[in-house]
């Protein structure tokens, strides 16, 4: 897969529409979830350099599949992404409300670091 082909997939994959979720309309109320959405990604290629018994010995190309001597060459990439849920607008004639999600496992490791930073500091 090229570049271009997987920059396309990640703007589809992290987009507006994972973080803004469909609107649902029941009994006089609009629900539109919402989600923190966040991502990022890296990739390269380039040339292996000769390794040392290469330089000793005067090779500093290798002999590729076609039997032409050049260097090896290597590419590589990787993405990752995150989608947490924060919270719903509930939207109801002309009033708009945020009801945020409460997530124990954020607020747990809040706690946590709150705790180990008064110890850290109560121990100096």
């Amino acid at each position: 897969m090229d570049a271009q082909t997987l920059l396309s997939r990640v703007g589809d994959t992290l987009s507006v529409r994972r973080a803004f979720g469909d609107p649902i309309d029941r009994n006089g109320f609009l629900v539109i979830p919402v989600a923190l959405v966040a991502g990022g990604g890296g990739g390269g290629e380039g040339q292996m350099a000769p390794s040392s018994t290469d330089l000793s010995s005067g090779n500093d190309k290798e002999v590729a599949s076609n039997g032409a001597n050049s260097p090896p060459i290597g590419s590589g990439g990787g993405l990752g992404g995150v989608i947490v849920p924060l919270g719903v607008y509930v939207v109801r004639e002309d009033k708009v409300v945020w009801k945020p999600v409460v997530q124990p496992m954020l607020l747990a490791l809040v706690a946590l670091s709150l705790v180990r930073l008064i110890t850290k500091h109560v121990l100096k």
